[in-house]
């Protein structure tokens, strides 16, 4: 028995001597020397990480798997609505800090039973701790473009299942180059970035297009400015903020001369997309602009944005056959307003570099519940240009557990009411007409046989694991 024991602790020794002395040369597949740098693995929040000892070196994991349903209240609806349960994302990503200041990212969604690309991220962050490079950043590749609080937020931390019905506006992932610098009370994004890479049909419109019409990419300009205010009471933040963006007609849209709003409301799983524009025709270029304000107080939040996104062109219109001539503009517009609440004391966090919330901290050991209100306003009718996109009102509650670092619980009610313009391009049913027969048609709406526009209550939940 004390031969094993010796020999244990013989065997622990020498692999930890080992391990902190081992100049043992390695070569890769090319018989090439390489560098070494030993990586201690390690679970921060529930995230595996490695990082070597003097920190140069840095890889984690960023994986996570959300399981949605929705059952949607549609005995009084003019088009029935079908419930469901989907993988709403399956994310797999892999980031890692080289040399100390280069940065790289992967970020792939399994989502819908088909691969997509989202982060392909190469960056690199400047040392200096004083003068013009101090906390600044760029990076290269496809990612999100910084406009709007809610859309960079990673829907990890996102309060409510889906993001607000305003968020259409809101450009997503982009290939670019973008630049990032902060301070304390103040933090500016500006890049350039170029077609949408992220799914296999805008890759089928960039490709055609540049083959057939001999194409460019397009671009947009794209910035982000945050204030914070200078107070020093701790759990106490004030976030104002406002983001622009002008864009050129690019090869990843479906008709490179058009732009076409159109989004679903709040549910990923009912397909209807009631707020439908069309294709505006002769679209030169578009413009976005967004104001965002938000605070949080301990365990009490609050935080709304208004946009707009504006299309200039000559002659703009939805209809070749019925449209009006000189029309040069056209602007929809919509906002959010939301609060929440951290019933066991926990409190909301935020992180300043990036001007958004993050993860909150939890009340309890065993976790904490939040209270959460959102109201959504969304307007895509354009009436002097002959524009019918429809607009809408909605209410949704929301109830989260925060379990741990890992997992996420959340159950929603939403109440929806869309106008009678809101008939998915003439797809859907939006009332009645004098007769008493349903109609697509919002110029032959009667009011007297039932109120005009689809409006519906629905229930949503989501388990969510992050690891």
């Amino acid at each position: 028995m004390k031969k094993i024991t010796f020999l244990l602790l013989f065997v622990a020794f020498s692999t930890a001597l080992f391990a902190q002395h081992d100049s043992t040369q390695v070569t890769n597949q090319y018989g090439i020397v390489v560098e070494r740098h030993p990586l201690n693995p390690e679970d921060r929040s529930g995230i595996l990480t490695f990082e070597s000892a003097d920190k140069s070196y840095k890889l984690w994991l960023d994986n996570r798997v959300y399981v949605d349903g929705a059952y949607f209240f549609d005995d009084n609806t003019y088009n029935p609505i079908g419930n469901g349960v989907t993988i709403r994302r399956a994310r797999f990503a892999i980031k890692a800090i080289l040399h100390e200041n280069w940065y790289g990212e992967i970020d792939l969604d399994f989502a819908g039973s088909q691969v997509e690309m989202k982060d392909m991220i190469v960056g690199y962050r400047f040392s200096e701790d004083h003068g013009w490079k101090k906390n600044l950043s760029v990076r290269a590749g496809n990612f999100k473009e910084s406009f709007s609080m809610e859309s960079v937020t990673t829907s990890r931390y996102v309060s409510f299942i889906e993001r607000s019905l305003v968020n259409e506006f809101a450009p997503s992932r982009h290939i670019g180059v973008q630049a990032r610098k902060y301070d304390k009370y103040w933090l500016v994004y500006t890049g350039i970035h170029f077609a949408d890479l992220g799914g296999y049909e805008e890759a089928e419109f960039s490709q055609a297009h540049n083959k057939s019409m001999g194409m460019d990419e397009g671009y947009s300009w794209t910035s982000r400015v945050v204030l914070r205010l200078p107070i020093d009471k701790k759990d106490m933040i004030f976030h104002l903020g406002g983001s622009y963006s002008y864009r050129t007609p690019k090869t990843s849209w479906e008709s490179p001369t058009s732009w076409r709003h159109s989004t679903r409301t709040m549910s990923n799983i009912n397909r209807k997309k009631y707020l439908d524009t069309d294709d505006i025709l002769n679209v030169e270029s578009r413009s976005l602009m967004g104001l965002e304000l938000a605070g949080a107080w301990k365990n009490f939040m609050f935080q709304g944005e208004y946009m707009t996104s504006s299309v200039s062109g000559t002659d703009l219109t939805t209809d070749v056959n019925n449209g009006l001539k000189g029309i040069s503009s056209s602007t929809a517009e919509g906002m959010y307003a939301q609060v929440g609440w951290l019933i066991f004391g926990g409190r909301y966090q935020y992180n300043s570099s990036e001007g958004e919330f993050t993860r909150v901290k939890r009340g309890r050991k065993w976790g904490d519940i939040e209270l959460a209100f959102r109201y959504d306003y969304l307007n895509l009718n354009d009436f002097a240009a002959k524009i019918y996109g429809g607009g809408a009102n909605a209410y949704t509650i929301g109830l989260n557990y925060h379990v741990n670092s890992n997992v996420k619980l959340m159950i929603n009610y939403s109440y929806a009411e869309h106008d009678r313009y809101a008939n998915g391009k003439d797809k859907l049913y939006i009332g009645k007409d004098s007769n008493g027969e349903l109609t697509k048609d919002w110029s032959k709406v009667d009011p007297l046989q039932g109120t005009p526009g689809e409006q519906f209550g629905f229930i949503q939940c989501r388990i969510e694991i992050d690891f």
